[in-house]
């Protein structure tokens, strides 16, 4: 999805709030903003961009800045540790329920609410997930993902945020619970905003239930895109049986791609913004999941 007026506010509004948390004088902000209301997608002169193009620009704006390859480390290990805190009680929902898969899922989407790009963040993750488990996810895309899962042997799945991959960590366990499946998860090679790296990865224990894999993107780049990747992960994209996306950044990204892939797609994500309510026509903060085969 390339970017719409909303994304130049949305992605100011990211800016400032991960600025503030690198302790910058106000002097170093001024210069750090000057530089970045320079690039062309913020100005409406490039809208031939998705988010995570012009968010990689940023980024490398900052991180030269800063002199720090991996600025927001500390808040990682944060929501990681909140996360995995939580991960005893979600365990325990998803047993209970009289459908695991379909908590479990719904559980993984909501964890991308742990996300710099959210405005003011959530005051209680955990009172945030009871409340939205109570929302349905549309058994349009959930049930034709459970055909396809039905016959798969090999998944792919691109990871999001650190904190949320905890939550995937229960999918990923709980879907191989009901499925003889392998699968390879894989996370950015480059830290960028709070997305998860191998560090992030295997302090939440993906390892234990998956292959873990970098993407090979050569910058801070918050998506993924199969162009971009390594050779590798091209290769498991095409020989995959299905791949599951997670977050709006892979979504931003890799729904411009999907229609050069044969292997299924599913996303899942929070609808966290006008364009996204609009193109999935849900409300906001609702949980996602949908097939796109055609590049949008």
């Amino acid at each position: 999805m390339k970017i719409q007026a909303d994304c130049i506010p949305c992605i100011l509004a990211m800016t400032l709030k991960a600025v503030q948390n690198l302790s910058l004088t106000a002097r170093a902000e001024k210069d750090l903003f000057t530089e970045i209301m320079k690039i062309p997608g913020l100005r409406g002169l490039d809208w031939d961009q998705t988010s995570p193009a012009i968010i990689e620009t940023v980024m490398n704006i900052i991180m030269e800045k800063v002199h720090d390859p991996d600025p927001f480390r500390r808040e990682k290990i944060q929501v990681n540790a909140q996360a995995l805190a939580l991960l005893p009680v979600l365990e325990k929902m998803v047993d209970a329920s009289a459908e695991p898969l379909y908590t479990a899922a719904k559980i993984a989407i909501l964890g991308n609410s742990m996300d710099i790009m959210m405005p003011g963040g959530l005051s209680s993750l955990e009172k945030f997930i009871r409340e939205k488990l109570e929302t349905p996810l549309s058994r349009e895309a959930f049930d034709p993902f459970c055909r396809q899962m039905s016959k798969a042997r090999q998944i792919l799945y691109l990871t999001d945020n650190a904190g949320e991959i905890a939550f995937d960590r229960l999918f990923i366990q709980t879907l191989k619970k009901q499925y003889d499946v392998h699968v390879t998860v894989v996370v950015r090679s480059l830290p960028t905003l709070n997305d998860a790296t191998l560090k992030e990865a295997r302090e939440a224990g993906l390892d234990q239930v998956a292959t873990l894999m970098e993407n090979g993107i050569d910058g801070p780049f918050p998506g993924t895109s199969l162009k971009r990747c390594s050779p590798a992960v091209r290769g498991l994209a095409r020989e995959s049986d299905l791949i599951i996306s997670k977050g709006g950044g892979n979504f931003d990204s890799l729904s411009e791609e999907v229609s050069d892939l044969e292997t299924p797609v599913f996303f899942m994500l929070l609808s966290k913004c006008r364009p996204l309510n609009a193109f999935f026509k849900t409300r906001l903060h609702q949980p996602v999941m949908a097939q796109i085969r055609n590049s949008i």
